[in-house]
């Protein structure tokens, strides 16, 4: 009897799936993905301390969206189960709905079909020269390659830092996954202030959230070219590059410049360099802090977060190629020119 109403359950659901929009599958999936991980963050048994109802809905949803704000502090309030659950919703928020639902079925040898390619080409815009098959392994494979290697150096500089290893070793996990997914979330309640002078776990979180925001799509333009399988990177990979070094150099030498010596004495280059890549990669990991920035420069600031970085990678944003077109068609009007080109 039982198994019949989870059939029958299953089988109304599939249904339901088929019968909406590619885009509106993705809605859905990102708002069960929310309502699971909220009703589990309001079990008594994840907390270390009362939580509210809005609090976790609060922390659920920007979990999954990998906004990275919080109205409570995650480590106080939710104990290592209940941050293992957060953990999981800005992993899944991070990779993209149906991304492991595909790979699930290309590793059990299952046809991958229409429908999932369909709800995958609307999550991430592939272009033509990229198929489902080797996208989805390049995407599941290059984030678990990243996300342990980032375990790992984080692991290191956290024990280095006085941390037992059990402890160093949670840390280095939830924070590799949470700077991959640019998902901001820290358990540290003063972000990454305490390690701003920290040159080796500066560079981790900068590798990482660099890695996550450039896309997968250029990460698979990439090594398709590094493999021999293309003979040279398509148009989008090469404006997503230049783009993105171009503002990140910018918004380094601007903050540098302007607010270098409120930074104090050491690493102010590093410090900048930083806040100009959390804002771009909107990865939301501070080292100094942001209330203390001049008007200009959280303008900047929000600036650089709102352009984001590559459409389909981890980061937020309007996205660069977004940002090329306005400035193609701007172009394009102010020269009079009746097509929109942009390097030819």
């Amino acid at each position: 009897m039982n198994n019949q109403f989870f059939d029958q359950v299953a089988n109304a659901y599939k249904k339901f799936q088929i019968s909406q929009s590619p885009q509106m599958n993705i809605v859905w999936g990102f708002f069960l993905y929310t309502a699971i991980g909220f009703i589990l963050l309001c079990l008594p048994i994840f907390h270390q301390t009362s939580v509210s109802i809005l609090d976790s809905l609060f922390i659920a949803t920007s979990a999954v969206s990998t906004t990275g704000l919080v109205t409570i502090s995650v480590v106080d309030s939710y104990n290592i189960f209940g941050q293992i659950i957060v953990m999981l919703l800005f992993q899944l928020g991070g990779i993209g709905y149906m991304t492991l639902t595909t790979y699930f079925l290309l590793f059990t040898k299952k046809r991958v079909s229409r429908w999932h390619d369909s709800i995958i080409n609307a999550e991430f815009t592939m272009p033509k020269s990229i198929r489902t098959h080797d996208f989805i392994k390049s995407v599941i494979g290059f984030t678990l390659l990243m996300e342990a290697l980032g375990t790992i150096a984080f692991s290191v500089a956290f024990f280095l830092e006085g941390m037992s290893p059990l402890k160093a070793i949670w840390y280095g996990l939830f924070h590799s996954i949470s700077a991959i997914c640019t998902a901001g979330f820290a358990l540290f309640d003063n972000g990454f202030v305490g390690y701003q002078d920290n040159v080796f776990i500066n560079l981790i979180i900068s590798t990482l959230a660099i890695a996550g925001s450039l896309g997968f799509i250029v990460i698979t333009d990439l090594w398709y070219r590094a493999t021999g399988k293309s003979d040279k990177v398509c148009f989008t990979t090469k404006i997503v590059m230049v783009g993105f070094i171009f503002l990140l150099t910018v918004g380094t030498l601007l903050i540098y410049f302007t607010e270098g010596s409120n930074f104090g004495e050491s690493y102010v280059f590093l410090k900048s360099f930083f806040q100009a890549m959390t804002s771009m990669t909107t990865v939301g990991f501070n080292t100094v802090s942001t209330g203390g920035l001049s008007l200009p420069i959280l303008l900047a600031v929000i600036f650089l977060m709102y352009i984001g970085a590559s459409p389909s990678g981890t980061s937020g944003g309007l996205k660069i190629t977004t940002l090329t077109a306005v400035v193609s068609v701007l172009k394009s009007r102010i020269f009079g020119q009746k097509r929109i080109t942009f390097w030819g």
